[in-house]
């Protein structure tokens, strides 16, 4: 998703360059941006078929949203381990900013 992120609204990259950007194996890279795609963080485009097909793939607006929401948490929390113990509280559950994992 960082990768992704970097990227500006509206642009992608294509499945074999991010591939290549985060030297995953294919069916790793499937697992991960189905998941993904799953909590509605990226969206993937298939083009052509055969030897022209190509997949992109880029950041919804709602990704973007939960990557800078766990990006403050976890600047809270590194901040917190560095203010003698006093611990702010956190905005929101980090259960809740990963996708697939249920608060208990």
């Amino acid at each position: 998703m960082v990768t992704l992120a970097t990227l500006r609204d509206g642009d992608n990259l294509s499945f074999t360059r991010l591939q290549e950007l985060l030297g995953l194996t294919p069916g790793n890279l499937i697992t991960h941006l189905r998941k993904l795609e799953d909590a509605g963080y990226v969206t993937t485009v298939k083009s052509g078929s055969g030897v022209t097909a190509r997949t992109s793939v880029s950041l919804s607006q709602q990704g973007r949203k939960a990557l800078d929401n766990y990006t403050a948490v976890l600047r809270q929390l590194l901040d917190s381990a560095s203010t003698n113990g006093h611990q702010p509280a956190l905005t929101e559950p980090a259960s809740r900013l990963v996708p697939g994992r249920e608060e208990r």
